[in-house]
């Protein structure tokens, strides 16, 4: 492995790493050499996901999070410090997606969305840049949208939050250099998962949403894995500040 993409004897912690994108992102960095903490509210998911961290040779902490709930989130910083050791990399990875016409939305659906998406996700980032401050440095990423750079129909909360996650990156890096904490984020396309398969399980749906990517297909969670590891990395050293759009050109048109 390249010195540029070798993580051996860090530590990450993934919100949201149970399942989907989250998981997905958890293995590709023990696959690199981390050992990681996979935070998410399900004691099952994460279980699982720690399982196949440690059959790769990494260590794994299964950790409880609420990202709406801050002394979850400072529960979560604690005992990944005393059980791993330390904090290099933070993943912001804990979302919610809702489908409403505008006119529908509830306060409650708005909140909802937007408390996870961009409230929690700032919190999280907060409780992380303070324990990277205190020792020199760190990385933090964070899992926006291709729908925070253009718009949809029904998503409008959805799209308010990844949007604010973009602008948050942006402002936490220019805040934070001084400490050495980069801060970037990835904003992915529409990506079969658990949440996302459902609107797309008919055919015909499937197919019209494709046609909207240039590559022709929706987007897979292990398609995020080579961005993660490379913002990670010593090889995203002087990148910050910046997101990284993996959406088969979704966005460019």
């Amino acid at each position: 492995m390249s010195a540029l993409f070798d993580l051996t004897g860090r530590v990450a912690i993934v919100t949201g790493g149970g399942k989907g994108i989250g998981r997905e992102l958890a293995l590709a960095l023990a696959g690199a050499g981390m050992d990681v903490a996979a935070a998410s509210r399900t004691a099952a998911e994460r279980q699982a996901v720690a399982a196949e961290i440690r059959a790769l040779g990494r260590r794994a902490l299964p950790r409880h999070l609420d990202v709406t709930d801050r002394a979850s989130i400072a529960a979560l910083m604690d005992g990944t410090l005393r059980e791993l050791g330390r904090l290099d990399v933070l993943v912001n990875c804990a979302g919610r997606v809702g489908l409403r016409p505008s006119f529908e939305l509830t306060e409650a659906e708005w909140d909802a969305i937007v408390d996870t998406n961009l409230k929690g996700l700032f919190f999280c980032c907060q409780a992380a840049g303070r324990i990277m401050a205190a020792r020199g440095g760190g990385t933090i990423i964070n899992i926006a949208s291709a729908l925070g750079l253009v718009g949809l129909e029904q998503r409008a909360a959805y799209c308010a939050s990844k949007g604010g996650v973009i602008q948050l990156t942006r402002a936490l890096a220019v805040e934070w250099a001084p400490h050495g904490i980069t801060v970037n984020a990835i904003a992915p396309t529409t990506t079969l998962t658990g949440e996302t398969a459902h609107l797309y399980a008919d055919p015909a749906a499937h197919a019209a949403k494709a046609r909207d990517i240039p590559l022709g297909r929706l987007g897979r969670a292990a398609d995020l894995a080579g961005a993660v590891v490379y913002l990670a990395g010593p090889a995203a050293a002087f990148v910050t500040g910046h997101t990284l759009v993996v959406d088969g050109g979704y966005s460019a048109h």
